[in-house]
């Protein structure tokens, strides 16, 4: 049995978090003979919470008949230096204990290193130069695009373009490159890295595999994890949302969407989810009297399923100015709104678009309330029959962003590696 080791910072097991990429993956390997161990930080990202790794360098874990490695890092809090000192505790923490790692659970025979941050992706190079075995970079989060796009660092800046040449590093050195988003490979082109423009990056190893969706795990939860709520069964028009309840979420635009269709008394937003302007937004639908606004707060993640199968629409609500929408779209959000079978709104215009290519959804030309609210209405005018057409395609497009073949998508990229060598 072949090994591939997975380095994600932010990875969790079902019992330890909802960042399953790499757990699936590593569940659907096994059973095509690559024994694959996930190796991430014992500090669990955004929930505060910690795996006790007992005072050593990393623990050992088995979920599932998956082998988890929580690497011992330091304990930080919002997006400050102390981010910065758990990022780097994590990286020099898989150099400092692969090799006795290696000597007891047996040597990698590929290793990929994957974004959120860079660090995990060029210990993945280092340690497989180390190892003598190809390297896989996936990057989840186009970095440091991501970071010139809030506006945290200029591109031109001394500090952006060290990034830039980082970034490049890493593909260059890569022997094979996964974008989660169909149109990042764009941005080496972009930037003018690819051998077609003279640079030292041949775009045939470059891939796309897209998150998704365990439609299995998803239909047993939509069976046993029912939410008991009297709005889900009503025989209104649902617009459901789900999702944390923040500034970059701009729900604020949901109410103001809900505020144009108060006169349709079947039409409901039901809007899930708990964050910092919860509160405030609570009290702006009481003063403004928006009675076809309810906001249930925070649920567990289980009953994000059943919920969803009980929409008659469901929105991605995001802002069209504070991201690049160009190069498609990856949340996991997006694939499970599929799964359930139900018609989509995004508030953003998406280059490659998905909605638009399983024909399950629109997407709005226009990010303003009166464009949110005429396609709900679209929508809860459609006839039965086209309705019914849009919910067998978002479903029928779930299929295609299934771990299953998600996976052979990835057993696919390691073996062209693995023949490269």
């Amino acid at each position: 049995m072949r090994r591939f080791w997975i380095f994600n910072h932010y990875a969790t097991t079902p019992k330890t978090g909802p960042m399953l990429r790499h757990y699936y993956f590593a569940e659907c390997l096994q059973e095509k003979g690559i024994e694959t161990t996930v190796f991430a930080a014992n500090e669990l990202h955004q929930t505060g919470d910690t795996v006790d790794t007992h005072g050593k360098p990393y623990l050992r874990t088995e979920e599932g008949g998956v082998p988890f490695v929580f690497v011992k890092t330091s304990k930080y809090q919002g997006n400050g230096i102390s981010r910065v000192k758990n990022m780097l505790s994590y990286f020099f923490g898989l150099l400092r204990i692969s090799g006795k790692y290696a000597k007891k659970y047996g040597r990698p025979d590929i290793i990929m290193g994957s974004s959120a941050h860079p660090l995990a992706a060029i210990a993945g190079i280092l340690l497989a130069k180390r190892f003598r075995v190809p390297a896989l970079v996936e990057v989840r989060d186009l970095w440091p695009e991501a970071i010139f796009s809030f506006g945290k660092v200029k591109m031109d800046s001394p500090a952006g373009r060290l990034l830039s040449a980082g970034e490049k590093w890493m593909y260059v050195h890569a022997d094979a490159i996964v974008f989660t988003k169909e149109g990042d490979v764009d941005h080496i082109k972009e930037m003018g890295w690819d051998s077609a423009h003279g640079g030292r990056i041949d775009l045939s190893k470059c891939h796309y595999i897209n998150n998704g969706v365990k439609l299995k795990d998803y239909d047993e939860s939509i069976k046993k994890d029912i939410l008991s709520d009297p709005d889900l069964e009503d025989d209104s028009f649902k617009v459901v949302y789900t999702g944390t309840i923040r500034p970059v979420n701009n729900v604020d635009h949901l109410l103001d969407a809900a505020a144009l269709l108060t006169d349709h008394k079947k039409i409901r937003f039901l809007i899930f989810g708990g964050g910092s302007q919860l509160e405030r937004l609570q009290k702006r639908a009481a003063d403004e009297k928006l009675d076809n606004v309810v906001f249930k707060g925070f649920v567990e993640r289980k009953y994000i399923p059943y919920i969803l199968s009980r929409s008659s629409v469901n929105v991605l609500n995001y802002s069209q100015t504070q991201y690049n929408w160009s190069r498609g779209n990856s949340s996991n959000k997006l694939f499970e709104y599929m799964a359930s079978g139900k018609p989509i709104i995004s508030t953003v215009k998406m280059g490659y678009c998905i909605l638009d290519r399983y024909q399950c959804g629109f997407s709005l030309e226009e990010c303003t309330p009166k464009a949110l609210a005429d396609e709900i209405l679209k929508v809860s005018h459609m006839s039965r029959e086209a309705y019914a057409q849009m919910e067998e395609n978002a479903r029928n497009g779930a299929k295609d962003f299934d771990f299953s073949v998600l996976t052979d998508r990835l057993y696919q990229v390691i073996e062209s590696v693995k023949k490269d060598r």
